[in-house]
């Protein structure tokens, strides 16, 4: 799904690390037991505020993990570029928002084992002549910048477009689109899915189109090298045998997970 580039200038985040530094929990054998997880809380359902409380099916996902492990956490909402200067400062010990695993981010962070597959998928108006990726182009298409979403359109339109126009979260490009602004949304599936069921009266569809978007995985993010890795890659995998994965997946997108896929990708 999410999120897949990084660009912060170094003066951004050397002021995000002074500011997160007194926030560092110990992990590795400390006696210390909380870690400190952050998160970009704009992308229902997955992490969204609620009365100014961090909730969503990662959060649950998390704080189930997390226990199976022995931890507790404390999860802060500190947006979507900071989040990965923090992990890779080690001022924060876990990050969970919707993060696509890839080969350019496991450069630098080390990821868990999959937890959830997702793709992009196209979000239009019901009367819209747009019917797959391909009828993009010489369109307006609004993306969360950053994200898989963008990289894929950027794929179809040219990375310069003057008709891709790159927000800083979902429901901003969303936002466009319901102002007329734009003529498509490219988003994680779940995401624009949950949206357009929530808001019937909007009137939008979504197009699948899998020729044009690959699936994806997502997976907790950590430093690279990191202790907690495999105690958690063993909690993840164990939360999905117990069977609470699939309570708290249900409990969010009211059906029951298809697992063989993501439980191949665990091996």
């Amino acid at each position: 799904m999410k999120k897949c580039k990084l660009a912060l200038t170094v003066v951004v985040a050397a002021f995000v690390l002074i500011l997160s530094a007194c926030g560092t929990s110990k992990t590795g054998g400390g006696e210390d037991k909380t870690l400190k997880v952050v998160t970009d809380a704009a992308y229902a359902p997955f992490e969204y505020q609620d009365k100014g409380e961090v909730v969503g099916f990662d959060i649950d996902f998390i704080k189930a993990v997390a226990k199976e492990a022995g931890y507790e956490v404390k999860v802060k909402h500190v947006g979507w570029d900071p989040l990965f200067v923090e992990i890779k400062g080690k001022t924060a010990d876990i990050g969970i928002s919707a993060i696509t695993i890839n080969d350019d981010r496991k450069q630098t962070y080390d990821f868990s084992v999959p937890y959830f597959l997702s793709t992009n998928k196209i979000m239009v108006p019901k009367d819209s002549p747009i019917k797959s990726a391909a009828d993009l182009k010489d369109k307006v298409v609004a993306v969360q910048n950053g994200t898989t979403g963008q990289e894929a359109v950027e794929k179809l339109l040219g990375a310069e477009n003057k008709n891709l126009k790159k927000f800083k979260d979902n429901n901003l490009a969303i936002m466009e689109l319901k102002g007329g602004g734009a003529d498509a949304v490219v988003a994680d599936n779940t995401v624009i899915e949950e949206y357009v069921k929530n808001n019937p009266n909007e009137n939008f569809v979504i197009i699948e189109d899998e020729r044009a978007f690959d699936k994806e995985f997502y997976g907790l993010l950590f430093a690279k090298d990191s202790k907690l890795k495999a105690e958690f890659d063993k909690a993840v995998k164990e939360v999905f045998e117990n069977g609470e994965y699939a309570k708290i997946y249900k409990n969010w997108f009211k059906v029951d997970p298809d697992l063989t896929e993501i439980k191949e990708q665990q091996k």
